[in-house]
């Protein structure tokens, strides 16, 4: 059995969605949420070499003004996690290439503790000019917290295998 076949007696591979299961207009939400953590936000911000003091000095943080003396989550963590929950239901082992995001906003803060929820848009596809068995798929991804807050957005151009024959 090959590890593209979605499903064969009594037997369910996970995998994300086809070309042509994209749909314009479609909202996908991904769940489980994810609840961070200080430990996600100082391991990120340290592997990431990011010394931004928000992120990981208490003391410090807790003087400024605007986000009642939190540590901020990192955003580049925020902005992976959004996509990374994306993943296993729509582009694990379908996937070819990420071509691009733009857009990307962060309207709010998360902080240790929130939980993080994401869903996608799927807003346009169009087959591959240059590229046959595959084609290009406009995603928005969109991260909200626990009280339904948008955290994150980001618009992302991806290049998505289509269902080979006979799967």
């Amino acid at each position: 059995m090959s590890d593209t076949d979605a499903t064969t007696a009594n037997r369910v591979v996970q995998r994300g969605l086809w070309f042509e299961e994209f749909v314009d207009g479609t909202v996908y939400e991904h769940r489980p949420g994810r609840t961070v953590t200080e430990a996600d936000n100082v391991l990120f911000t340290t592997l990431t070499m990011n010394t931004q003091a928000l992120h990981l000095d208490a003391a410090w943080s807790a003087q400024q003004p605007g986000f009642g003396g939190q540590r901020l989550i990192n955003s580049m963590f925020t902005f992976s996690t959004i996509v990374g929950l994306s993943v296993s239901q729509l582009t694990q082992g379908t996937l070819v290439a990420n071509l691009g995001f733009s857009e990307v906003a962060f309207p709010a803060p998360l902080f240790a503790g929130d939980t993080l929820y994401a869903e996608t848009e799927c807003v346009s596809k169009r087959e591959s000019k240059s590229r046959p068995g595959e084609g290009v798929v406009n995603l928005v991804h969109i991260g909200r917290n626990q009280d339904g807050v948008v955290v994150a957005r980001a618009a992302r151009a991806t290049l998505v295998r289509k269902r080979p024959e006979g799967v």
